[in-house]
């Protein structure tokens, strides 16, 4: 371990800060480090692995895939592309499905997918997106440009011109900032990096009412909520509020590593041949996975289960703030949840991990807990009395 953990830091780029664990195996919603110690995942790779590790359907598909075909471009047509996007298509609110590689990939796409759509129709002056604050949508530079948290932008001015950010939740401020020069209104269902914040119903409804009106677009992040993370295939459901674009990546194949952008016919059509593309973007053997995701989301019951799951989980967690007066709030949605404490976060990581629970800390006191959806209520038991024992 010692020896591979060395390597790792002289020959890798410093840009993550990580913990004193070499994993080596994943079962469902288990992990093990090099040692063998056995630990409960409460991260998933980052609301990535929503069917938990190795799922074995999952594995298959990839596997059997990977000996037919792995990879042609975009140049031809493959099955398991199309018929991955007819899924996308007929589940959601879209009429097009772009793919790509990543969560800011996706939100790359649906950024240049606005401003073309203006430019095409004839409005080149619409141009500027409002996003929220405390809002995180990628590392590219547009990305970045998009991303409400200061800190992750130091270093790296200029950035791209043409956003302007709102606090979240605030329709009256939103209604201000949308000008005759607004091509679209970004933001995410619930703020996953920005401190676990979901959005109000009726401020979402009201957005969607303003973007009409305004004849703006409404973009929605989905990468950390897509794919059943808040108990619907897609958190905009939750809300009765459908975007005009939509972007997925994370849990879209369970691991490995996808993005797409849906979109409205009217939208899409902008996007021309030659006007995007992406090398690896929907590859034979990533959408092979991904259509073996959605399918055991379907049959297994997996909504259900987050749905369930997630609600006695939030349940826990209240009555542990109501014992403990260093918990300041619980919030989420599903199986996206966040505890913000008084005190330092990484200290409670640090005790959990040494108790055999993975869990992440964000804005430096909010644990954000996004374990896979398949996650039992007994796991849920043994951290939140574990968390209690800390605290």
């Amino acid at each position: 371990m010692h020896e591979i953990v060395a390597q790792a830091d002289q020959f890798m780029a410093p840009t993550y800060k990580r913990q004193p664990l070499l994993l080596t195996k994943g079962r469902g919603y288990r992990l093990w480090d090099a040692r063998g110690r056995e630990y409960l995942d409460f991260v998933a790779g980052i609301a990535v692995c929503n069917l938990g590790h190795a799922h074995p359907k999952v594995s298959e598909a990839v596997c059997r895939q990977s000996k037919a075909l792995v990879h042609t471009s975009n140049l031809y047509y493959t099955a398991p592309q199309t018929e991955l996007a007819r899924a996308l298509v007929q589940k959601s609110f879209a009429d097009r499905v772009f793919f790509c590689n990543s969560g800011a990939e996706a939100n790359e796409a649906a950024i240049k997918l606005a401003r073309r759509y203006f430019k095409q129709n004839g409005q080149p002056h619409r141009y500027r997106i409002v996003a929220m604050e405390q809002s995180f949508h990628g590392r590219t530079l547009a990305t970045l440009s998009a991303t409400g948290q200061q800190k992750v932008k130091d270093g790296f001015e200029p950035l791209l011109e043409g956003f302007d950010f709102v606090p979240f939740n605030d329709f009256e401020a939103l209604n201000r900032a949308v000008g005759p020069n607004t091509c679209a209104v970004l933001l995410e269902p619930v703020q996953g990096e920005g401190g676990v914040h979901p959005a109000d119903g009726a401020y979402l409804q009201a957005v969607r009412r303003l973007c009409d009106e305004r004849g703006v677009l409404l973009i929605f992040d989905e990468i950390q909520t897509g794919m059943g993370r808040t108990g619907k295939l897609f958190a905009y459901e939750h809300f009765d509020a459908a975007p005009d674009i939509m972007t997925l990546a994370k849990a879209l194949a369970n691991g490995l590593p996808m993005g797409a952008m849906l979109a409205r016919e009217q939208v899409a059509t902008v996007f021309g041949p030659g006007s995007h593309a992406s090398t690896f973007g929907g590859t034979p053997l990533i959408c092979a996975g991904a259509l073996a995701v959605l399918e055991v989301l379907e049959e297994e019951a997996i909504l259900e289960k987050c749905t369930a799951t997630g609600a006695y989980f939030r349940k826990a967690l209240l009555d542990l703030k109501a014992r403990r007066g260093s918990v300041r709030d619980v919030r989420g949605m599903g199986l996206l949840l966040g505890m913000e404490i008084d005190g330092d976060g990484e200290a409670l990581v640090a005790g959990c991990r040494e108790k055999g629970f993975l869990i992440n800390c964000i804005q430096e006191r909010v644990l954000r807990f996004a374990p896979p959806l398949i996650i039992e209520k007994e796991a849920v038991d043994a951290l939140v009395q574990c968390l209690d024992a800390l605290l």
